[in-house]
């Protein structure tokens, strides 16, 4: 439950945050893509993000593969969608659940 839990804050918690700033701003989702590109801070942050993003989905994609737990590929469009800090607790509450 501890996994579930995390997976809830990891989208709660940022997303309250991304539409702070979208609203703040005026500028939608465009306005919060560009602001991750706004300097070498950001677009390194941006990019270790997107890397370990795409890590986390091949994991997730080799296990679900050989574990037969297809439920466990929800975690990618909250991977990429939400973002890794919802998907990969919600992966790992997924993981430990028993496969039929």
């Amino acid at each position: 439950m501890a996994y579930l839990a995390l997976a809830v804050w990891g989208a709660l918690h940022p997303t309250y945050f991304f539409i702070r700033y979208m609203v703040e701003t005026g500028s939608g989702l465009s306005g919060l893509l560009d602001a991750w590109f706004t300097n070498a801070s950001t677009t390194g942050l941006a990019w270790d993000m997107t890397i370990t993003a795409i890590a986390l989905t091949v994991w997730v994609l080799a296990e679900t593969f050989t574990r037969k737990n297809w439920l466990a590929l929800i975690a990618i469009p909250a991977i990429f969608g939400i973002g890794v800090s919802c998907g990969l607790p919600l992966y790992l509450f997924l993981r430990t659940r028993p496969v039929i």
